[in-house]
């Protein structure tokens, strides 16, 4: 027992004296590898990354318009505030400040609202111009006609009022697809194997919808982007018609 106690006494000692000599070695060399280890770890789930859904093809393009505004090319959230954009505040204040002031500067992004012709949008704009010039945001006058032919190219469950308004808004990609989630279910309710239900627009009036759905959407649509950019995106993208298949 002596014996055994003289060697732990001694080997404590060794690996005290040893720690206190190479302290700053070990703690800085702890700190450069953590990092660059959990880099390692997440490196590989790039490759296998899931695209945000397509849930319409063939968004039509915009009319001819003043401000030469178009779809193509473009990463788009699509609103229509009708011929009284002013019924419109609520939901365009909650889009200005959930995904606007988080997305505005990134590359091709737009908000484009459709108006009515002659539509009065000073309200509106003073409302929404108190603290930025919105170099982002367009807004596009349209005769009802083509207003209507535009929306009916969109997947929506909520039609437009008789104003031409809608409180949901739709996300256009760079190819004119309106995308989404195919399958909105939460994961107690895939456990308890409930309907799939999608998720085609976003609800402007429900903040939670635009913080914690369309917020992350567009983060995960910007991210495939920036991945096909790089060259490092090997996914398809889901379509509704491959769900139909399932």
């Amino acid at each position: 027992m002596i014996e055994k106690d003289g060697f732990y006494n001694r080997l404590f000692y060794f690996c005290n004296m040893f720690f206190k000599r190479y302290k700053k070695p070990i703690t800085l060399g702890i700190l450069f590898f953590l990092p660059v280890t959990f880099l390692l770890f997440l490196y590989p789930s790039q490759h296998n990354y899931a695209a945000l859904d397509i849930v319409k093809e063939h968004v039509i393009e915009l009319p001819k318009n003043e401000n030469k505004i178009k779809l193509q090319d473009q990463i788009t959230v699509l609103s229509f505030y009708g011929s009284n954009p002013t019924e419109s505040s609520l939901v365009a204040l909650n889009l200005k400040e959930m995904i606007y002031d988080k997305f505005k500067g990134f590359k091709k992004f737009q908000i484009v609202s459709i108006v009515d012709k002659g539509a009065d949008l000073t309200e509106l704009k003073k409302e929404l111009y108190q603290y930025d010039e919105l170099k982002y945001w367009n807004f596009v006058e349209l005769s009802k006609s083509a207003q209507i032919r535009l929306f009916n190219s969109l997947s929506s469950i909520e039609p437009l009022n008789q104003n031409g308004i809608v409180r949901e808004v739709f996300i256009i990609d760079k190819d004119r697809n309106q995308r989404g989630r195919l399958d909105d279910r939460e994961k107690k309710e895939i456990e308890k194997k409930k309907p799939i239900k999608s998720l085609n627009a976003y609800n402007c009036v429900e903040v939670a919808v635009l913080k914690n759905k369309m917020s992350e959407d567009l983060r995960i649509l910007f991210t495939e982007y920036r991945q096909k950019r790089k060259g490092e995106f090997n996914s398809t993208v889901r379509r509704a018609e491959d769900l139909k298949n399932q």
